[in-house]
């Protein structure tokens, strides 16, 4: 027996409950993980809401980092003690957990388990968003709405580690700060501006080769109008609300834009692309060209605090369970 937080139906912050559930041996090509650290997401919320459906009752959660206790088998990459932190697969607000030995990367001892399992499915997010689906290089201008958020403090670091002029939207002074500290040479806030209008002319009318927004429904339209002809909307993220149905002709009068819409999962699942994002984040972590700012640490038993804390927009960075 491990203890878990598990949802029984779709809801609120009180559908989280914290129970004993069963945990078998790990099976062939699993392998199981005594947690240290949990990641708190966005994505998990979608999951206990029922934007994203699954078959109650579910284990949630999707990121973590800990120590490898048993291997199933066929499992070759991996054994007892290896540190290990994984991104993706639900079953991670536990104790202890099994997961495809493939989800796996190992970890090195320069990264603890807390900045691992903050950075995991955040970093990868954002590894996938600037080297993959818009090579971000040096001279383009990139906005990142909720720069002062997990992904968005990462971006903006990363971005300008690239060489790219940051514009970063927020929600309040006090996240402006904290965005333009890590990397953002302007900050919006789009709670008393129209961030479109500024970033027109922060820009001198230019305008933006990308835009990062994992906002949704709230942002969406106002980002189409800070890009450039043949710019990127990259729509990443819903926490605002999913977007809804527009019209297609909207992109060719905007300047023939692009508009897509990512997961880590497709981008993780291609064949060794794991491993190197990884290699990729972790050499700019270590390098010290990212910083992970970690903002708060709650017992697994107060998975739901966390999550009301992270979806009243009351936290900047990132949030991780202590098991």
């Amino acid at each position: 027996m491990v203890k878990a937080i598990r949802v029984h139906q779709a809801g609120g912050p009180e559908v989280l409950a914290y129970e004993d559930i069963d945990l078998a041996k790990p099976g062939k090509g699993e392998v199981q993980i005594q947690q240290r650290a949990v990641g708190v997401n966005f994505l998990d919320i979608y999951y206990r809401t029922g934007l994203y459906p699954m078959q109650p009752p579910f284990v949630i959660g999707n990121e973590g980092a800990g120590d490898v206790i048993a291997v199933g088998p066929g499992v070759k990459d991996f054994k007892v003690g290896d540190r290990v932190a994984y991104a993706g697969g639900l079953g991670g607000y536990a104790e202890a957990r099994n997961i495809p030995a493939a989800m796996l990367v190992k970890l090195p001892k320069s990264i603890s388990y807390d900045t691992a399992a903050a950075m995991m499915l955040k970093g990868l997010t954002a590894q996938y968003l600037l080297r993959q689906t818009y090579r971000v290089k040096k001279g383009d201008t990139i906005l990142v709405h909720a720069a002062a958020g997990g992904v968005g403090l990462i971006l903006c670091q990363w971005g300008k580690a690239l060489g790219a002029t940051v514009i970063g939207t927020v929600g309040s002074d006090e996240k402006a700060k904290l965005a333009k500290k890590a990397g953002a040479k302007h900050v919006i806030n789009y709670s008393t501006e129209d961030f479109a209008k500024r970033v027109r002319e922060i820009t001198k009318g230019k305008l933006c080769d990308v835009v990062y927004d994992g906002v949704g429904k709230a942002t969406f339209a106002g980002s189409l109008d800070c890009l450039r002809p043949l710019g990127m909307m990259v729509s990443f993220g819903n926490a605002s609300g999913p977007v809804d149905a527009f019209n297609l002709g909207v992109l060719a009068q905007k300047g023939s834009l692009f508009v897509t819409r990512p997961t880590l999962f497709t981008y993780s699942s291609l064949p060794g692309n794991l491993a190197k994002m990884a290699r990729d984040l972790m050499k700019v972590v270590a390098d010290g060209k990212v910083k992970i700012a970690i903002s708060g640490r709650y017992p697994l038993a107060q998975a739901a605090d966390a999550q009301i804390a992270l979806e009243g927009r009351r936290t900047t960075g990132a949030l991780v369970l202590i098991p």
